[in-house]
């Protein structure tokens, strides 16, 4: 299997090129990446078998180029609220099925519109597989399986600041709090106000409990196309909650509403992080997932809960890598463009992250752990 990781030299793509390489399948990996210095160091790390090609994202026939020949294309260019669809296109012209972490709302709302170009080359363009979306949306479906009616998927995610220090995770973090963003309510889509509907959640440990809120993310876009879910909503949150009120601050007073102010908050933000992720940062910087599933099996009420806890990196890249590594081996039949809750085998899924040592906890060993 022949693959390339676009942005493979970043802070998600890093982890999936190091699980890649360990895949005995992978017999070659190209390090695509704007930022050569980083790249070049990563593939002379990891061997003969890994090489690095300089690539931008805003040059559609130069990237098309680049994915010609390739089995796999991997996206972990972000924000991917600006390169998510530009990458898959160019995957889609190449004649490559592509997999992505794509964890922003609209890129995904657009990316659909590609899938009968996808269906047309025969390709798999698999967006999504990473922590949240990804990990969420597989146990959402692990969940949903087990019952004859689904009143409700609620997904939750809570991790430090700290435990990232990206400059397209910063991007990500400032998008998701702007504006009005869809939910899955009682049957239809409808618009929420971004950093509304705070709530406590208590995640595994180091996490613990966090306050989360109605965030942009792709779960409500996509669960309700494959899961007869009545209600399927989404809320997140960081471990310091005094950069919540500040993303939400910034949203308030339109300093977030353009691409070009959140480049320029965003800018602000990475140069003041080494001070701003000091302000209740936790002991050991983590992140989670919390997914509960809501309804009735043989006529009685059923309530499932599932989570997972682990470094962000583990929780995007490791997927990312089981995710490519299934499409590569034609694991995954679905041509077109699909989320992982449409085509990913739970418990095939979640055995390989156990043995990445990802632990996925069913409810009652959730309460054990915390007691």
């Amino acid at each position: 299997m022949r693959v390339v990781v676009l942005g493979g030299a970043g802070d998600m793509g890093s982890f999936a090129v190091r699980d890649l390489m360990k895949q005995k399948d992978v017999e070659e990996l190209t390090i695509g990446d704007y930022d050569e210095v980083k790249g070049k160091k990563l593939a002379a790390e990891l061997g003969k078998k890994c090489k690095f090609i300089r690539v931008d994202a805003n040059d559609h026939e130069a990237l098309v180029e680049v994915i010609k020949g390739f089995e796999v294309a991997v996206g972990a260019i972000g924000p991917f609220y600006k390169y998510e669809v530009k990458v898959a296109r160019a995957a889609i012209e190449a004649g490559v099925s592509y997999v992505s972490i794509c964890d922003d709302y609209d890129a995904t709302q657009e990316l659909f519109k590609l899938d009968s170009d996808a269906k047309k080359k025969k390709v798999t363009v698999l967006t999504g597989l990473g922590w949240t979306p990804g990990i969420s949306n597989v146990l959402a479906r692990k969940g949903a399986d087990q019952l004859d009616e689904i009143d409700e998927i609620a997904i939750a995610w809570g991790g430090s600041a700290s435990d990232s220090e990206g400059y397209a995770v910063i991007l990500h973090v400032i998008h998701i709090f702007t504006g009005f963003v869809p939910s899955y309510q009682n049957g239809r889509w409808k618009q929420v106000e971004a950093g509304s509907g705070r709530e406590k959640t208590t995640f595994p440990l180091p996490v613990g409990d966090v306050l989360v809120y109605h965030l942009g993310h792709p779960e409500p876009v996509t669960i309700p196309r494959y899961i007869p879910a009545r209600t399927v909503t989404l809320k997140g949150g960081l471990s310091e909650e005094e950069l919540n009120r500040l993303a939400t601050l910034l949203a308030r007073l339109k300093l977030t509403k353009t691409e070009a102010r959140k480049d320029r908050i965003g800018k602000a933000i990475k140069a003041l992080l080494p001070v701003l992720s000091r302000i209740g940062k936790p002991e050991r910087p983590c992140s989670a997932v919390r997914v509960e599933v809501t309804g009735t099996k043989d006529g009685e009420r059923r309530h499932i809960i599932y989570s997972a806890a682990d470094h962000m990196g583990n929780l995007t890249g490791i997927p990312l890598a089981i995710g490519t590594g299934m499409v590569g081996r034609g694991e995954v039949k679905v041509k077109g463009v699909v989320a992982p809750e449409g085509c990913i085998d739970p418990d095939i899924f979640i055995e390989e992250l156990g043995k990445r040592n990802v632990k996925v906890y069913e409810g009652s060993e959730f309460d054990k752990e915390l007691n």
